[in-house]
């Protein structure tokens, strides 16, 4: 199994960035798909879930109404729409495939991990 995110860089305050996650090698479409991050000194923290078939979405209090998570399984790919960031979204994101039924904010239950990509916003 691969995930291959990309899609990060460098962004002002009230700027968007779009993160793209490629995955192969599973089932995607029938596999709900998670957003993490991870900022420096900091724990790794959930940011959006998306299930299989797209009819829910789940998102951390702290990015609700300013991220969207979409998935197109037709491309194996699953998008984070990040929108008005501010300097505290800044860190490394993570997509993750869910492996296990568990709370879709926790990190234990995403079995497969892409390799992070860096979002870094400046005031």
């Amino acid at each position: 199994v691969q995930l291959q995110a990309s899609g990060g860089g460098l962004v002002q305050a009230g700027g968007s960035l779009r993160l793209s996650c490629v995955v192969s090698g599973r089932t995607f479409s029938s596999t709900t798909m998670g957003w993490f991050r991870q900022a420096p000194g900091k724990e790794r923290e959930f940011v959006a879930a998306i299930t299989g078939s797209s009819i829910t979405q789940y998102y951390a209090d702290s990015v609700k109404g300013r991220f969207t998570i979409s998935r197109d399984n037709a491309k194996n790919t699953v998008y984070l729409q990040m929108n008005n960031l501010k300097t505290d979204d800044t860190a490394v994101y993570y997509c993750a495939a869910r492996g296990r039924k568990d709370a879709y904010n926790n990190i234990s239950g995403y079995s497969d991990w892409g390799q992070g990509t860096q979002v870094t916003v400046s005031s």
